[in-house]
């Protein structure tokens, strides 16, 4: 069938444009500058999780992966080198797999996150455990989030290990751990006009959805059936969930993290409905009780 594009509806705001290329390395400056030029910043991708034998989860990226890069694949690694001739910014990706991606879809690769990301220098994810070691070498402080993915948590481990091993021969590894939060976090706080566009729509889309929700509210009805108009406006509109909506009627509305969203409406019960929408990473929250 042919596909026709959609008209807007009055009100409805414009889709925003992506966050440009130009910002994401205006974000990976501002950083730099924030961090000791003897610094290194290490910044993993966040992991795929495995939903059911060779299913996964929706993937969502790890929010300040997001920031610095917008890179969205799995299996990266930003790291950000002060002083570095070759380029301070360098990002370990997947490699283009012909194979791979008629199942699930295309990848960058390492001159795609040069060419299209704005990265200055990128490797194969492959290689990381031959680079990266050199990388942290002669660095006194290593930024990071310890504790988000014990996994990599303990790559990092063995690659400042190595260089230690080759104290005797020279080698200068880091003596310091500090967290990247303490960082990266203030400049978060300061949205660009951008950003601010993201943020706008994620809000329209989410009050749009509660709206729906409240058309589908009626005595005899079920839960589910609310969420469903929850998530019919959230994918019109190029969103998904920002976290789980709660959809509890009757006493399953005290329930503070109720899942399961299947009770029936009966006359008379408040309905609480607890759902955002997410945009290119920006999320929105709403809750309402009716």
């Amino acid at each position: 069938m042919a596909v026709r594009a959609a008209s807007p509806r009055p009100g409805q705001p414009k889709v925003p444009s992506p966050v440009s290329r130009q910002e994401y390395q205006r974000r990976r400056r501002a950083l730099l500058q924030l961090a000791p030029d003897d610094a290194i910043v290490i910044v993993p991708a966040a992991p795929e999780r495995i939903r059911s034998h060779d299913t996964h989860h929706p993937y969502r990226q790890d929010s300040d992966f997001h920031y610095l890069t917008g890179f969205p694949e799995p299996e990266a690694v930003l790291v950000l080198v002060p002083g570095r001739a070759h380029g301070e910014a360098l990002l370990f990706c997947r490699e283009r797999h012909l194979e791979r991606e008629l199942w699930d879809g295309p990848r960058a690769g390492p001159e795609g996150a040069v060419a299209h990301y704005g990265i200055d220098d990128a490797y194969a994810i492959d290689d990381i455990d031959e680079i990266l070691p050199g990388l942290l070498e002669g660095r006194s402080r290593v930024y990071y989030h310890f504790g988000r993915d014990t996994d990599f948590d303990l790559k990092l481990i063995g690659w400042v290990n190595r260089v230690r091993a080759q104290v005797r021969q020279g080698a200068q590894p880091p003596h310091e751990f500090l967290a990247l939060g303490h960082l990266l976090h203030e400049l978060r706080l300061f949205k660009s006009m951008a950003e601010l566009k993201q943020m706008r729509f994620a809000a329209h889309v989410a009050a749009e959805a509660q709206k729906a929700a409240m058309r589908a509210t009626g005595a005899g009805g079920h839960e589910y059936q609310v969420e469903a108009a929850l998530w019919a406006v959230w994918r019109a509109n190029d969103c998904v969930p920002a976290y789980n909506p709660i959809v509890g009627a009757g006493p399953n509305g005290c329930v503070l993290h109720y899942a399961a969203n299947n009770g029936a409406l009966r006359d008379g019960d408040l309905l609480l409905c607890d759902g955002g929408a997410e945009f290119r990473g920006y999320a929105s929250d709403i809750t309402r009780t009716r």
